[in-house]
């Protein structure tokens, strides 16, 4: 294979990259897990570890594959704009809807379908994505490139001091119960939360993933300002600022914890950072070497994230698996039995995006 990449219409690791996140999401944990039981390999059941959230404070892989989507649409965003900038009402109106589109398949999503309403949760994954990236593109818009860096800058220390200066007396200003977070979450969002007393999808949690949406806008303006022919220089910066940032993140754990649940600015650069760096590693390989057939299951989930993200939740392809699998699974020994389940089940959300892709069938919002 040439190791000179195609000219393309869009960035081939991009797609990729977004499909490694949701494998995660489609089975890959589950299967990690089965692995390190069945095996009892240190690498494996440290890996296992990986893909479970932390508790509270710290940070495990896992903890970055809502982050890195929420960075993915970040980059996405400076690309797929580029040609609509001189109707900007259209796009702002563009941007609000699918912002607002987002919140109300997060919605739906958590159950609203049954209209009891005292137990819908109203904060979801998908609401945090469309809110962030949403006001993230209106910043993005209107506020003049050399003031972008000072804006993200000002949303992770504003948050930081918010968080510290406003928290229930008595209470650690990053705990579940005494966060600024959980009070407001409390106060203002209605329905269920997801820990009865915060929701980490809620509400106040919006203002730092904004900045994380505009750490991928940088990323993929970055992309787009540069030539073709110095994208390996590229990947090589975009690698050490994700260094960088991942090590500003951890300096900043010392007064302000890492921290999924809360969103916190050090979680912010941390996440950001690793997902600057995963970036910056396909977009060497995939895009500057031209390596990509490796990355072709990969881009048959990232061409339609968004299906199988809300299809996992409508359909049971548990029992698809099953039927298409269970013949064979069932001849395997018990400890080994669970690894067959949970690759047929992700092996089973595969083929069927893949005859989306086949039928040229793209679920986009």
């Amino acid at each position: 294979m040439s190791n000179t990449p195609k000219k393309q219409g869009r960035l081939a690791s991009l797609d990729a990259l977004r499909g490694f996140d949701m494998f995660w999401i489609m089975g890959g944990d589950g299967l990690s897990v089965a692995l390190a039981a069945a095996t009892g390999w240190p690498i494996l059941r440290w890996w296992a570890v990986q893909v479970e959230h932390v508790e509270w404070h710290g940070f495990h892989f896992y903890d970055m594959v809502f982050p890195l989507f929420l960075f993915i649409a970040g980059i996405s965003f400076p690309l797929s704009v580029r040609h609509r900038m001189d109707d900007k009402k259209a796009l702002v109106l563009h941007i609000i809807r699918r912002g607002l589109l987002l919140v109300l398949l997060g919605i739906i999503y958590n159950n609203a379908v049954r209209f009891n309403f005292g137990e819908i949760r109203f904060p979801s994954v998908l609401g945090r994505i469309g809110l962030a990236w949403m006001f993230a593109g209106l910043i993005w818009l209107y506020v003049k490139p050399r003031w972008r860096i000072p804006v993200v800058a000002g949303i992770l220390l504003i948050y930081w001091a918010l968080l510290e200066l406003f928290h229930l007396p008595g209470h650690d200003a990053y705990s579940m119960e005494g966060s600024l977070a959980g009070i407001v979450d409390r106060a203002v969002v209605p329905g269920k939360l997801y820990l009865g007393v915060h929701d980490p999808e809620g509400l106040l949690g919006v203002i730092p993933a904004i900045a994380t949406a505009l750490l991928g806008m940088f990323t993929g303006n970055a992309v787009l300002q540069q030539s073709r022919e110095k994208y390996g220089r590229l990947a090589l910066i975009l690698a050490i600022t994700g260094i960088a940032l991942y090590a500003a993140g951890w300096l900043w754990n010392v007064l302000m914890p890492v921290n999924k649940n809360l969103w916190t600015s050090s979680f912010v650069l941390v996440a950001g950072g690793m997902s600057m760096l995963l970036f910056a590693a396909f977009f060497w390989i995939i895009d500057v070497r031209g390596w990509q057939k490796w990355s072709f299951p990969f881009r048959i989930i990232g061409m339609n994230a968004i299906a199988i993200y809300m299809g996992q939740r409508i359909f049971d392809f548990g029992k698809t698996a099953d039927f298409l699998f269970g013949g064979v699974t069932a001849l395997a020994s018990t400890q080994w039995k669970v690894v067959m389940d949970a690759s047929f089940y992700a092996l089973t959300c595969w083929i069927l995006l893949y005859f989306l892709y086949r039928y040229k069938i793209f679920i986009k919002v």
